[in-house]
């Protein structure tokens, strides 16, 4: 009998607690902005900082309020501006001129002077550098995104960024700037 008591109250306070929680949820409901959400999801989601922002979420939700503009991003290319500009209605403008890189390098670390600090593996946005204390560390190429934010924290200066060979794989169309895309942009039409 005490068994069943027991029972039945645990149940009669689950019941209560979870309708307590569905109620809280739909009260105090906090809903993002959806432009943000959209620009975000645009964004490479490197978290690199080279466009001034500590991340990818803050610069959509800067791009969102109108206080950034939407080529400062150098991993999502001209290619992402042109997306954000269709997503925005806005005119496409290419990537500021100091913000695109010539060739696409990725971080190299010299084994003979790494020390193990991990102030690499702490400043590395996508996680792309792996070790652990006092043991050398590595960097996984196909997750280096090239930001060089491992590069300062780096007090024996042991890493170095090494340009990936152009390969068919690797090989991207240049970017050309045609009479058709000057005449689109005097006019104020998307160049993308």
């Amino acid at each position: 009998m005490d068994i069943l008591v027991a029972i039945v109250v645990m149940a009669l306070g689950a019941l209560l607690l979870g309708a307590a929680l569905g109620y809280a949820a739909v009260r105090f409901r906090v809903e993002g902005d959806p432009v943000t959400d959209k620009i975000n999801a645009i964004l490479p989601q490197t978290q690199c900082g080279q466009c001034g922002f500590p991340g990818c979420k803050p610069y959509a939700e800067a791009i969102a309020s109108g206080k950034a503009e939407i080529n400062l991003c150098p991993p999502g290319g001209n290619e992402g501006a042109c997306k954000l500009a269709e997503l925005l209605g806005r005119d496409y403008a290419p990537l500021e001129e100091e913000a695109i890189k010539p060739e696409r390098a990725v971080a190299v670390i010299v084994e003979d002077r790494c020390i193990g600090c991990t102030l690499c593996i702490q400043a590395c946005p996508v996680d792309a550098i792996v070790g652990a204390a006092r043991q050398m560390h590595t960097v996984v190429e196909a997750l280096c995104t090239g930001c060089e934010l491992c590069l300062k924290p780096c007090p024996v200066e042991c890493i170095d960024m090494r340009a990936i060979p152009e390969t068919p794989e690797t090989w991207r169309w240049p970017e050309v700037r045609r009479p058709a895309d000057e005449r689109r942009q005097a006019e104020g039409m998307a160049a993308c």
